[in-house]
């Protein structure tokens, strides 16, 4: 059964659209609720959530503790800063490869990969 149109839903994944800095549920929420001031944060933890479900989004765990989304789903890689706690978009070449390194010793198969690099950002290292 298809999924029901929603404008708050299309609201939420064309505010990802815009962002390219990875935002939390709680930074979507406040901009989403410009153009519709009765939407709960329960709401959009909800629709996050089914686009992500959808593979309309990425939910990125990082290790802060909190989900952040991204609207790109092709495969990229990830930098977080551990000063500020950016999480940037790397413009890299695929590491697919690793797949099948990771394979080699291995009886099942893989299937993909998630890689996050860390360290300081161009901001963060510029003000060291």
């Amino acid at each position: 059964m298809p999924l029901k149109y929603s404008r708050q839903r299309e609201a939420i994944k064309n505010f990802l659209m815009t962002r390219k800095d990875h935002p939390t549920a709680d930074v979507v929420y406040e901009n989403v609720r410009k153009e519709f001031p009765n939407i709960s944060l329960g709401t959009v933890y909800r629709n996050l959530t089914l686009l992500s479900d959808m593979g309309e989004l990425l939910r990125l765990r990082v290790g802060d503790g909190m989900d952040h989304f991204d609207a790109t789903t092709t495969p990229h890689y990830h930098f977080i800063c551990r000063k500020c706690g950016q999480v940037i978009d790397l413009d890299m070449n695929s590491l697919d490869t690793i797949n099948d390194i990771a394979g080699t010793n291995f009886g099942g198969t893989i299937e993909g990969h998630v890689a996050y690099f860390y360290g300081s950002c161009a901001s963060c290292t510029k003000h060291s």
